[in-house]
């Protein structure tokens, strides 16, 4: 976090310890990501082979529809021979549709997030991904350096439940600030926490626009000035400039609330760690990041931490 106290000295402080009070069921949960479970219905059995085609064409293996987990590190070309297995070992003898056919499937796929219900505390941040491209024996041996790609990924999420529930992928281009009304659009009563990138007009524009009881808690920049009806009609903007003059920046976080913002970098750094910081997809890479949210969801075992001390 930003403006922390003793900042020039921190090095010589102790870190603070903390003791985990839900150690139980952290390790079931922690047991639970490797668990796994296959249950197929009568109904989906009667119902996987595809009709036979009328049309000019080749007849469909199967009508089902299958993704691949981004976090299970299973190549699309692979995935079909793991599905294939599966349903030996159960004893199901069905057809496996090839990696050409899941691929060609996926493009109408779509994804939704978990929705909140109700008022959400809405942490808002973005990160870089990068398109995978020439592996680095390609740069040694030919002894060319390739542009990277990188795109850019904002997750909302909820402070609460630590819940990623919207997300978009742009252009390294797009300023966060422009983003944040896709991300709004995905929710429904927003109350919103972001860094000092998104202190501009528009983000307050657009969560008026889209709430307007909503608060907003961004840091002002160094250079804010108030606006010309701050001393009739403040805005929520000359509110803060007001709070941070007058308590001081540390001050101000603590009685706004910034310090919640926190949890968005947790969340970036679980995307990170556990999907890692690259695209595999260049045709639809905004479905596979969404995929990779939705996985992270059901993967959302937290430790509940006191203070030790």
């Amino acid at each position: 976090m930003p403006h922390k106290y003793n900042a020039d000295r921190r090095h010589r402080i102790s870190r603070t310890r903390y003791t985990v009070t839900n150690w139980k069921a952290y390790e079931a949960g922690l047991r639970q990501r490797g668990s796994l479970t296959i249950w197929f219905s009568e109904e989906a059995v009667a119902a996987w082979r595809a009709a036979p085609r009328t049309t000019p064409g080749g007849q469909l293996g199967s009508c089902h529809r299958d993704v691949v987990d981004p976090a299970d590190g299973v190549s699309p070309a692979a995935a079909p021979d793991r599905r294939g297995s599966l349903l030996e070992l159960m004893g199901l003898d069905l057809p496996v549709p090839d990696h050409s056919t899941l691929s060609r499937r996926s493009r109408t796929l779509t994804v939704a997030l978990q929705a909140a219900s109700g008022p959400v505390h809405l942490l808002v941040d973005s990160t870089g991904v990068k398109l995978s491209g020439p592996g680095e024996w390609l740069v040694e041996k030919h002894g060319t350096q390739r542009r990277r790609a990188w795109r850019k990924l904002h997750l909302a999420v909820d402070a609460k439940t630590g819940t990623i529930v919207a997300s978009t992928l742009t252009s390294k281009e797009v300023d966060d600030g422009a983003e944040l009304g896709p991300l709004l659009d995905q929710v429904d009563e927003p109350l919103a926490v972001a860094d000092g990138a998104y202190d501009q007009d528009r983000v307050y524009d657009d969560v008026a626009g889209h709430s307007a009881e909503a608060a907003v808690v961004v840091p002002p920049r160094a250079t804010a000035v108030l606006s010309p009806s701050a001393e009739t009609d403040p805005t929520q903007r000359d509110r803060h400039i007001q709070a941070s003059a007058e308590q001081g920046r540390m001050g101000w976080q603590k009685t706004s609330g910034y310090n919640a913002r926190a949890g968005a970098e947790g969340a970036m750094s679980r995307y990170k760690r556990i999907i890692g910081d690259t695209l595999r997809s260049h045709t639809r890479p905004a479905q596979e990041t969404r995929i990779a949210v939705t996985v992270l969801n059901r993967m959302l075992d937290r430790p509940e931490s006191v203070r030790a001390a």
